[in-house]
C-alpha cells in the first residue's frame, strides 16, 4: 500500500470501491440483506517505524480512522475482518484490536493461511472469531528487534507487554489463561524458538477460536446479526 494522497472526491460508485482495494484492501458490499465492510490485515502489522518497500504491510495509520468511520458511519450495518497476517507491531496490533473490540456494531474475524504472533489478538478482537480448517496461528511470547539494554527493567518492561496480550487474549475469546501462557512458552515445537502453532479445528478446541468456518460462515453470522438489530428497531 503506497502513501498516496487520495480523496474519495476523485471516485465515484465502482472507482470508488476499487481504489479502496487498491489502496487500503478494503472493501463495502451492499446487498438487501445489509451492508457489510471488509477489511483484509495482511503481511506484516506496521508500526512507528516504515518497513521496506518489497514488505507486504497493513499500516495502522491507515485502518484505525477506518475503523472508526465504519462505527460512526449510518451505511454500513457490519464489519468483517479477513486476517492472513505474520504479526507485527505489537502496540499498533494491540491498538487495532482494542478498536474493534470496543465496536458496538456486529464483527467477524476469519483467519485464512495465517494469524500469527499480534494476529492472535486481532483474531479474537471481533464479536465472532471464525478460522479455516487449513489456517494457523503461532502463539510466542513478547519478542524485541534491535538493541536490548540488559537490566531488570527491561524484563519487567516485556513482562508488562506480555500480560497486555494475555489479558486481551483472555477477556475477548473462550481460552483460559493457564492454557494460553502454556501454549505460549512451550518449548521443543517451534526451531529456535518458544512458543506453539496451532490449527484450525485445535484453535477452536482449545477455545482460542469461537468456529471454524469459511466466508460464507462469517457472512451468514454477520446477516443473523444485521437482522437482530434491524427487528430491535
Amino acid at each position: 500500500m503506497k502513501n498516496e494522497e487520495l480523496t474519495n472526491e476523485e471516485f465515484s460508485g465502482d472507482e470508488l470501491l476499487q481504489s479502496d482495494i487498491i489502496r487500503l484492501g478494503s472493501a463495502t458490499a451492499r446487498s438487501s440483506k445489509g451492508c457489510i465492510h471488509c477489511l483484509t490485515i495482511i503481511g506484516q502489522i506496521e508500526g512507528h517505524i516504515l518497513l521496506p518497500p518489497n514488505n507486504k504491510t497493513t499500516k495502522y495509520e491507515h485502518v484505525m480512522p477506518m475503523l472508526a468511520a465504519i462505527e460512526e458511519s449510518d451505511d454500513i450495518d457490519a464489519l468483517m475482518i479477513l486476517l492472513n497476517t505474520v504479526g507485527g507491531d505489537i502496540e499498533a496490533g494491540l491498538g487495532i484490536a482494542e478498536l474493534i473490540s470496543g465496536m458496538k456494531k456486529p464483527t467477524a474475524s476469519l483467519v485464512l493461511g495465517g494469524g500469527h504472533s499480534i494476529g492472535v489478538p486481532l483474531a479474537v478482537s471481533a464479536k465472532k472469531s471464525f478460522i479455516a480448517p487449513s489456517a494457523a496461528m503461532t502463539i510466542h511470547p513478547v519478542r524485541l528487534n534491535g538493541v536490548v539494554i540488559g537490566v531488570p527493567q527491561t524484563f519487567t518492561y516485556f513482562e508488562k507487554i506480555q500480560e497486555r496480550i494475555v489479558a486481551f487474549v483472555t477477556e475477548n475469546s473462550s481460552v483460559d489463561r493457564d492454557t494460553f501462557v502454556r501454549m505460549m512458552l512451550k518449548t521443543g515445537e517451534l526451531t529456535t524458538d518458544v512458543g506453539s502453532v496451532i490449527y484450525g479445528e485445535e484453535a477452536v478446541n482449545c477455545g482460542l477460536i469461537d468456529a471454524l468456518g469459511g466466508l460464507s460462515d462469517a457472512l451468514d453470522y454477520l446477516h443473523g446479526e444485521i437482522e437482530k438489530r434491524r427487528e430491535k428497531k
